[in-house]
């Protein structure tokens, strides 16, 4: 190592004479340049000691002379400590020797004039490496460098090194060499926490809890258990709107989950309208509700199980929709207003006793995964850098289970991406080979997940349909005509009309409902509040003015469907779908093609108050300071809250009729009376408790066979129609004396049986008769 003095003690010869150090004591004095005497270097191997016996620290001075001297330190030699000054006492004459490793291997850590005057002025000042580790404030020369510190590990901060193996020097838990604890320490900055297997599984769930999806299913949740309410309140005894078409669903869900349980080959083969085949596909079968229908038995748990599906029906469709906006761009206040208007319109409350009909949140949430798994928006276009072909495999997953719940609503949807496919591959046919042509627009994996996809829910609908094909030709009366259609098509003042169910609506759209041919299926108003703001969003929107057209003419078109044959007689609209389409004939109520209006208002209103918010934000970042008034924040919520107010319901929950001990103690084939298509239905939920064979059932259509039983069984019991019944099987019959009154059967309920062969007994207000 090169020397900065002569061996006289004489200053360099390039460079001036250091200043003489000013007079008197402190540190002031102590930190003036000099020459340096071979008695002032601190020995390498010396411990840390204080300046006084009073406890005041040691100085680190390392002081550079501004032009001349070389490197001083501030300490005294050991065992020479000054209790006046505080400051070491300097010799001249002495040439600077500043060593680069020590004897063990310990190299000096070096100097640098601003650490040096911080440590004249704040002797707690400490410089920290990476590593958390604090290093040296002095050093005997600036060619050479401290060892490297480790994780954990502390050098000593006054310019005392200590000897160490590793060249780093270590503190035993913040004690000095004489075991006096290094009251510095506490002043040095502490290390950042590193946290255990706990601490990160707390700050995952943490993040999870307030994720912006996981908040958006609780409030769905939420939502659905007030906006459904008296759902719960007695879910296990009362059914919402009737307990006609709710009991029939709840037998569906019951059926399926059993006998996937036991004989999945008899799936179709239900033990209702004995003895007709494929009598499971009578009417939409909710099939996608089958994991459910698997939890518990009896009807007590099938009227449970509806319900609780009812209100989750309601979340699922919240979410969905919002979702859907939000993957197309709305921010989160307008696709809020796109998931609440989409499930609690006004005219879907009409819709409350038909599951499958309120079951249509799979659609949105489908399309939202579809979107996202192929990058595209309807803000931003086409994204290819976020194609994800999980989120495709996913979005075809849930559409198929959509599928499954019902034709009803499935089938439109299926057709839906069934053009959508076709308008993708004719993009991507123009992207291939014509326009720009590009190698692989869309990539390989999501082409291979488009088409495993698309293969799958084509295969899932192709054998849905099978049973459904077979029902229509063995019941040719089950086919829809174009006159049925007729008798369900609504006129255009049902887009205004609310149902008796619509608390705000119902007592003022009176007078309009009566109006009405069939106004259960005719009451079609998606909400004025939500009129208004689909109407506000062509003019004030997210949406381009281009993207505001095309949701307005789906708006339109939808509309149009949904009127059936009122609008100029179906022509060119309705009639065309109901020759041509296949499937499409059976769907006799073409007003539920309001569902889609809906989704489409929701988005343009969603484009308006997206764009409000983003208006309001801008106000109050103008502010000052930044914060908005609670007016503003107000009015941005105010759109959620009116939607949400004229969803509010009136739905009656009625009780359902209780179940009959004979229907658990008696085998069958069986026939309960009297019969017929309300009845049938709450007797295909009391046969949840053992699954017999009943011939009652009720569904879409009325099978042949079940008409000439009613008929023929109408003065039973006599021998006619024992024989009747005999021939086709039925080996028990229920006569309900509670449900005879104003019937044939209230005569001859207690008429004798003698001679014809059967016998006759009383179950509780059953009469069983044993063929």
């Amino acid at each position: 190592m090169t020397t900065d003095q002569s061996a006289a003690g004489g200053s360099r010869p390039d460079r001036p004479a250091a200043p003489p150090a000013p007079t008197g004591g402190g540190a002031a004095a102590g930190a003036a340049p000099g020459p340096i005497r071979p008695g002032d270097l601190p020995d390498a191997s010396a411990p840390a000691r204080s300046a006084s016996a009073g406890g005041r620290a040691v100085r680190a001075e390392a002081a550079a002379g501004d032009s001349g001297g070389g490197v001083g330190t501030g300490d005294a030699s050991p065992g020479k400590s000054s209790d006046t000054t505080g400051s070491a006492t300097r010799k001249p004459g002495t040439t600077e020797r500043a060593e680069a490793a020590g004897k063990n291997g310990t190299a000096e850590p070096r100097t640098d004039k601003s650490k040096a005057d911080a440590a004249r002025n704040d002797p707690t000042k400490a410089d920290t490496s990476k590593a958390g580790a604090t290093k040296a404030d002095t050093a005997k020369d600036d060619t050479t460098k401290a060892g490297t510190s480790k994780a954990g590990t502390s050098k000593d901060d006054t310019a005392e090194d200590e000897t160490s193996k590793g060249g780093a020097g270590k503190e035993k838990d913040g004690a000095g060499e004489e075991g006096k604890p290094d009251r510095w320490v506490a002043f040095a900055s502490a290390p950042e926490p590193v946290p255990g297997r706990l601490g990160r599984a707390a700050r995952t769930v943490g993040r999870l809890l307030i994720h912006e999806w996981t908040l958006a299913t609780l409030a769905a949740l939420v939502l659905a258990v007030l906006m459904t309410w008296p759902t719960l309140r007695y879910p296990r005894h009362t059914l919402p709107q009737d307990y006609w078409d709710p009991s029939l669903q709840a037998w569906q869900m019951a059926w399926s989950g059993h006998i996937l349980l036991n004989n999945p080959a008899q799936l179709w083969q239900a033990n209702t309208f004995f003895p007709e085949n494929w009598s499971f596909a009578f009417s939409d079968t909710l099939l996608g509700y089958a994991p459910a229908g698997m939890i518990g038995t009896g009807p007590e748990a099938a009227v449970l199980r509806y319900n609780i599906m009812f209100v989750l029906a309601h979340a699922l469709a919240t979410l969905g929709a919002y979702a859907l906006a939000r993957q197309l761009g709305a921010g989160r206040i307008g696709a809020a207003v796109a998931g609440v208007s989409y499930t609690y319109a006004p005219w879907l409350l009409a819709q409350a006793g038909h599951l499958h009909v309120i079951s249509n949140g799979g659609i949105p949430l489908a399309l939202a995964m579809l979107a996202r798994g192929h990058g595209w928006s309807l803000r931003h276009g086409y994204r290819p850098e976020r194609r994800h072909d999980g989120w495709v495999y996913t979005g075809w997953l849930v559409a198929a289970w959509q599928l499954s719940l019902g034709f009803g609503i499935g089938l439109p949807f299926a057709y839906f991406l069934g053009g959508t496919v076709l308008v993708a591959a004719v993009i991507w046919f123009l992207r291939r080979w014509v326009v720009r042509p590009v190698k692989r627009p869309f990539g390989r994996r999501l082409l291979v997940a488009d088409l495993i996809g698309g293969l799958l829910f084509a295969g899932v609908g192709g054998l849905l349909a099978i049973p459904y094909f077979k029902v229509a030709q063995a019941h040719p009366q089950a086919e829809r005509s174009i006159g049925d259609i007729a008798v369900f098509s609504p006129p255009a003042s049902g887009f205004f009309t609310a149902p008796a169910e619509s608390r705000v609506w119902g007592a003022l759209h009176e007078g309009a409902r009566a109006a009405l041919p069939w106004h259960p299926e005719m009451t079609l108003l998606p909400g004025f509040v939500l009129y208004a703001l689909a109407a506000g969003g062509l003019f004030f929107s997210v949406w381009k003015l281009r993207q505001r057209l095309l949701l307005l003419a789906g708006v339109v078109v939808t509309m149009v469907l949904a009127m059936g044959t009122r609008f100029f007689d179906g022509t060119f609209t309705y009639v065309p779908l109901f020759e041509h389409l296949p499937g499409w004939n059976g769907i006799r109520t073409p007003g539920r093609l309001m569902l889609w209006a809906t989704l489409l208002l929701g988005l343009l209103a969603a484009g308006a108050v997206s764009a409000f918010a983003t208006r309001v934000r801008e106000i109050y970042a103008e502010r000052i300071p930044s914060w908005p008034s609670p007016w503003l924040r107000l009015a941005t919520l105010l759109p959620i809250l009116l939607v949400i107010g004229e969803g509010l319901n009136a739905t009656p929950h009625p009780i359902v009729p209780t179940q009959p001990a004979a229907m658990r103690a008696v085998d069958g084939p069986l026939l309960v009376l009297p019969s017929n298509q309300s009845l049938d239905q709450p007797v295909m939920l009391w046969s949840t408790s053992r699954f017999q064979d009943v011939v009652n059932g009720g569904s879409g259509f009325t099978p042949s066979q079940l008409d000439d039983v009613r008929r023929v069984t109408l003065a039973f019991p006599d021998q006619a129609s024992v024989d009747y019944l005999r021939v086709l099987g039925v080996r028990n019959v229920l006569l309900m004396r509670d449900q005879v009154i104003g019937t044939p059967w209230e005569i001859t309920i207690d008429a004798p049986v003698d001679g014809l062969g059967i016998t006759r007994e009383e179950i509780g207000d059953v009469v069983v008769y044993r063929l």
